[in-house]
């Protein structure tokens, strides 16, 4: 389906924003943006748990947005966490309340998915976009490093350096001195340093900053008359360093038009651009409208073209993991078929289960032996260009869940669809267990009279498959060890169907 209007909401570490944006082909054209200075990352504990006050700051902005949001569809509205609902630990009950008060999903990214959704939204606005370009993009909890050409990102960093984290942590109460400058730019070079000799080596024709930390150092720049019109140059940054350490504070600056908000988070930012600047050897950075949420907003449009970055993200694990490619696809083929006997709304679990089909196996290539256990792993911790860390972790559990024992994943909610794709993907994968492009019998999944499950199959088929008919009771038997109702109904057919492999 496509959808006239998008929508998307990026969750950052200082301030929510959505933006919404009037699709015209395969361009975006923004229509309306709001923005709640949340700051959720100043209410991280010591602990790394958010504080009561800055759960309610967030539920109460998103009911705001929610009231902007109604009359979308599910499918036209992606938001996005990002650093601090990585690192927080009570990340995943806040989401919950969260979810409740936005009235849609919201996805936990992480931080190199962020920086190429960062550049996806940059690079739509550049003028030169075949130019190679470092972007840089200063949020609250984090920095990302993103250097592209052509649409294609090339290097992706995110290092835990933040405005809000910084600005707590060496400007206590807003207070700057030299002292305190000094080690802030210390902390932050000590950081960048880790990504900085690769990054030269890389090069770039421009350097491209963006967002909220980079836009209030532009506007104090540009009111301070020291540089050109969009651009920060490394001499404008050691003037307003020096005015910002005579000062005092950022609210005694005498000059710009600061929210407050960006008041108190503006030493921290500051410290770290020079730091960046100091440490890849800058002299200048200009400005880009584009940020995460254009670029959700890009990939969100990518999925209805059928150009979604998860298709391509698959078949790049399959070749990594040297996957057998024709045994995964004939358990991704049956998996749907199966699939579609227990669901009748059921694309994305229909999408996400063709994933885990086609990923089952990628944990051989560590050890056969516990595959599945190796499989989950590497999906639940690698980079996976285009999914969440929520997406990745479902395709976890459903691929850790393909074979073995079900007391493993037994944790899941009962009412969750997750199940169907464990029970269709372990029946596919008992079915296939010879490897061989072979014509099935009319083998299909459907729900019980009960709350349960049926496996229906021909008999004579069963009768001539001792094998696969064991392996079947034996599949009843680990779904009743976890208290779900699975059976095996034996039918008369003569009639022998091949499945349909583009299905």
């Amino acid at each position: 389906m496509e959808y006239e209007l998008l929508a998307a909401v990026d969750l950052g570490s200082n301030s929510f924003r959505l933006q919404v944006g009037r699709v015209v082909g395969d361009q975006i054209y923004p229509l309306d943006g709001l923005r709640e200075p949340v700051r959720i990352a100043a209410g991280l504990t010591p602990q790394k748990m958010l504080d009561g006050a800055s759960q309610l700051r967030a539920t109460e902005a998103l009911r705001r947005f929610n009231e902007r949001l109604r009359g979308f569809e599910p499918g036209a509205v992606r938001a996005v966490g990002t650093n601090t609902f990585r690192v927080a630990k009570n990340a995943a009950y806040f989401l919950l309340q969260a979810e409740a008060a936005l009235g849609f999903p919201i996805e936990v990214i992480g931080g190199r998915e962020e920086a190429r959704l960062i550049y996806l939204g940059v690079a739509h606005t550049l003028p030169r976009p075949a130019e190679q370009q470092l972007v840089v993009d200063i949020g609250g909890g984090s920095t990302e490093f993103i250097i592209g050409a052509n649409f294609v990102p090339q290097a992706l960093e995110s290092l835990y350096v933040g405005c809000v984290g910084y600005s707590l942590q060496f400007f206590r109460n807003g207070q700057v001195d030299k002292r305190s400058f000094a080690d802030a730019v210390f902390a932050a070079r000590r950081e960048i340093q880790t990504i900085s000799q690769p990054y030269r080596e890389l090069g770039w024709d421009e350097a491209i900053g963006t967002s909220g930390s980079f836009k209030a150092i532009l506007d104090l720049v540009e009111a301070g008359g020291w540089g050109l019109h969009g651009v920060v140059t490394r001499e404008a940054l050691e003037r307003l360093r020096g005015q910002l350490i005579r000062a005092g504070h950022a609210e005694r600056l005498g000059f710009g038009d600061l929210r407050a908000d960006r008041v108190a988070v503006l030493p921290g930012g500051l410290s770290i651009l020079i730091a960046v600047f100091e440490e890849l050897g800058l002299s200048q950075m200009s400005f880009s409208e584009g940020a995460l949420r254009l670029g959700v907003l890009y990939d969100l449009l990518g999925r209805y073209h059928h150009h979604d970055l998860r298709d391509a993200t698959v078949a790049e694990f399959q070749r990594r993991y040297q996957v057998d490619r024709r045994q995964a696809e004939r358990v991704a083929t049956t998996g749907r078929h199966l699939l579609t006997g227990l669901l009748q709304d059921g694309q994305h679990e229909m999408q996400f289960l063709s994933w885990a089909g086609l990923l089952h196996e990628i944990g051989i290539s560590v050890a056969h032996t516990g595959y599945h256990k190796h499989s989950a792993y590497i999906l639940a911790n690698a980079d996976m260009p285009g999914f969440s860390r929520m997406d990745q972790g479902r395709l976890a559990r459903v691929v850790l869940a393909h074979r073995g024992k079900l007391e493993r994943v037994q944790a899941i909610d009962r009412e969750s669809r997750d199940w169907l794709l464990i029970l269709a993907l372990r029946v596919a994968a008992i079915l296939h267990r010879a490897r061989q492009d072979i014509p099935l019998p009319s083998v299909s999944l459907a729900r019980g009279a009960r709350a349960g499950f049926v496996i229906e199959a021909d008999h004579d088929w069963l009768a001539a498959n001792p094998l696969t008919a064991a392996s079947l009771s034996a599949e009843i038997q680990q779904w009743a060890q976890i208290g779900f109702e699975l059976s095996l109904r034996a039918q008369r057919k003569k009639k022998v169907l091949a499945i349909d492999r583009d299905g």
